[in-house]
C-alpha cells in the first residue's frame, strides 16, 4: 500500500484542496514551491501509462480544474505539471506555481508553517470548480 494510498483512506492526514470519487489533489508537504500540490487517482496504479486512456483522460481533466483554483490562489507565472513517479509507486501528477525554471527541478524547496499549509489548501479548495 503506498503513502498516497494510506492519505486517500485516512490514515495518514493531509492538506487536501479537491476531492471527487477517483481522485484527491492535496499540498505536497515537501514542496517546491508554495502551493506545490499533488493530483492522484484514488486506484492505486504504479505507472501513468499503466491507467485506461480514460482513467487517464479524467485525471488530466481533474488536474486541469485543479490547476486553474491554484492559478487563482497563488500568484505565478505558470502552472507547470510534472509526472514522474520515481519517488513514490502511485500515478501522480505535480502541479508546481512556477516563476522561474529552477521551481520545476525538484532541489529546492520551500518550507511553510502547518498554519500556512492550512491557508493555502483552504484557498485553493475555495477556487476549485
Amino acid at each position: 500500500m503506498s503513502i498516497f494510498t494510506k492519505i486517500i483512506n485516512g490514515d495518514l492526514p493531509s492538506y487536501k484542496v479537491a476531492e471527487d470519487d477517483n481522485f484527491i489533489a492535496f499540498l505536497d508537504i515537501n514542496p517546491n514551491a508554495k502551493g506545490h500540490t499533488l493530483v492522484v487517482p484514488k486506484k492505486e496504479e504504479n505507472k501513468i501509462f499503466d491507467l485506461s486512456k480514460e482513467e487517464y483522460i479524467s485525471l488530466m481533466d481533474f488536474s486541469y480544474r485543479v490547476a486553474k483554483a491554484l492559478e487563482k490562489a497563488v500568484p505565478c507565472n505558470r502552472i507547470g505539471m510534472s509526472v514522474i513517479g520515481l519517488e513514490v509507486p502511485h500515478v501522480h501528477v505535480h502541479l508546481i506555481p512556477t516563476n522561474i525554471m529552477a521551481d520545476m527541478q525538484f532541489t529546492k524547496k520551500v518550507e511553510l508553517t502547518n498554519q500556512e499549509f492550512v491557508a493555502l489548501a483552504e484557498s485553493i479548495a475555495s477556487n476549485f470548480s
